[in-house]
This record gives structure tokens, C-alpha cells and sequence, in this order.
């Protein structure tokens, strides 16, 4: 995929350093992400994907250095403020409200429109999920697992992110939905939302993302356009093969 024409970041990380009490994972990450651009964060499994995105979203016990969100200092705010500000967090194990239906799910995560952002609203969210729209009064908890993943993609965009940070939207999910969900990173793409995808399945990431940025132990170890990873055999052995 080509990558976007040049802007100012939306997303600015400089320095990053991160830790679970005295066990540090991140080490000094730097990475910016520009509106309209799809980063894939890769990496063997521990390479501390998972750890930046919570970093980013105020959900790390400790972290220092710089994270700037349009061209704010977000670092140290608490999560709740964050996603105020438009930053959205669709987390790996969904946490969705089971005893909740689908509507009342989607319901929680509304926000007011934000200037210059595309505004989600039910109907539009429905037309982009068509599977939850014969679901609305089901109760999340008799969805199934790709299905609630759909869900928790949406429950975010009702908050109207400028930016939406995905960990591992593929994974364990049928190959139906995972063919879904790259059309939804795509059309996310189109609206002009900038994507950060913590993602392990190589070829979802080179169908969607325009750069890709690979951690190993809690360091940048690659920032280079997507093709560059996918089509360079040596690449993926050195950085990518367990």
C-alpha cells in the first residue's frame, strides 16, 4: 500500500520507557503515526506490543519519556482522559459488557462529535457491521467470539476517535471475520482515522497497514513501508521467526 502524503503526526512517541514495577518491557520507543495512516506493530510473541499500546492509553503502572497526541502531552493522564481527547483502545480480550445487549454496548461508548472527524452513529456503524444489526437486543454474551470482536470495534468508533489503537484484531477469530475487519481498518483508513495495529498474522497487516514497526524486547528494531517487510524473506526470518 502506498503510504500517506506527509503531515504532522497525529501520534508522536519519543523515549518511551515502560515497566510492571522493577521489570522494565519497553526501552526507549520512538514512533509517530500521521492521520490517515495504518502502523502495524510486529513482533514475536513478548515483544512488548501489547505493553506500548497500554503505555499509550494510560494503562501502564510506569512509564516515562514522551508521548504527544495532536500535539499534546498525554503521558501520565489518566485513560479516561485520553480517550477524551479521541484517542480509542479496542484491547485484545474485548471487555465488553456481557450482561448487556448489543445496542447497550454500543450505547456506553458514545461521545459527543469531535470537529473534523467522521461522525459514528448507530446507523452508520451498522451499515459498516452488517452482522450486528440482526443482533441489536441480543445479550453479548451469546455472541460469538469474531462477533464480539466486531462489537468492541464498534463500541469504540461511538466515541469518535481520531486515533484507534487495535491489539491483535485477528487473533482466534474465523477467517470470515478477519476478511471483515481488514475491510473495516480500510474504510476506517478512507474516513481519514489514523490505525495503530498490534498484529501478529503477516499477511492481515500487508493487506491494511502502510508502515510497519517491529519491537523485539521492548525495541524498535524496524520502521519501514509495509512491502518492505512482507516482501523481504530475510526481514521476516531475522525479526518476525520464533
Amino acid at each position: 500500500m502506498s503510504a500517506p502524503a506527509a503531515r504532522e503526526p497525529l501520534l508522536q512517541v519519543s523515549g518511551l520507557r515502560a515497566g510492571y514495577g522493577a521489570v522494565e518491557v519497553l526501552f526507549g520507543v520512538d514512533l509517530a503515526l500521521r492521520p490517515g495512516e495504518v502502523l502495524a506493530l510486529m513482533g514475536r510473541n513478548g515483544a512488548g506490543k501489547s505493553s506500548l499500546l497500554k503505555a499509550l492509553i494510560g494503562l501502564m503502572p510506569r512509564a516515562s519519556g514522551r508521548v504527544r497526541f495532536e500535539g499534546r502531552d498525554i503521558l501520565g493522564l489518566p485513560s479516561y482522559r485520553i480517550c477524551r481527547l479521541g484517542l480509542g483502545w479496542v484491547p485484545e480480550d474485548r471487555r465488553i459488557f456481557t450482561d448487556l445487549t448489543v445496542a447497550e454496548n454500543l450505547q456506553v461508548g458514545r461521545r459527543p462529535a469531535r470537529p473534523g472527524v467522521p461522525a459514528w452513529t448507530e446507523e452508520r456503524l451498522l451499515r459498516l457491521f452488517p452482522n450486528l444489526a440482526g443482533m441489536l437486543d441480543r445479550p453479548a454474551a451469546r455472541m460469538s467470539g469474531g462477533e464480539q470482536q466486531m462489537l468492541t470495534v464498534a463500541r469504540t468508533l461511538m466515541g469518535n476517535p481520531r486515533l484507534v489503537l487495535l491489539d491483535e484484531p485477528s487473533e482466534g477469530v474465523a477467517p470470515r471475520i478477519v476478511e471483515q475487519m481488514a475491510a473495516t481498518i480500510l474504510a476506517l483508513k478512507h474516513e481519514g482515522l489514523a490505525v495503530l495495529l498490534s498484529e501478529q498474522n503477516l499477511g492481515f497487516a500487508a493487506a491494511v497497514a502502510d508502515r510497519a514497526c517491529v519491537l523485539d524486547r521492548g525495541e524498535v528494531r524496524l520502521d519501514a513501508p509495509m512491502r518492505e517487510l512482507a516482501t523481504s524473506p530475510a526481514l521476516r526470518r531475522s525479526l518476525l521467526a520464533v
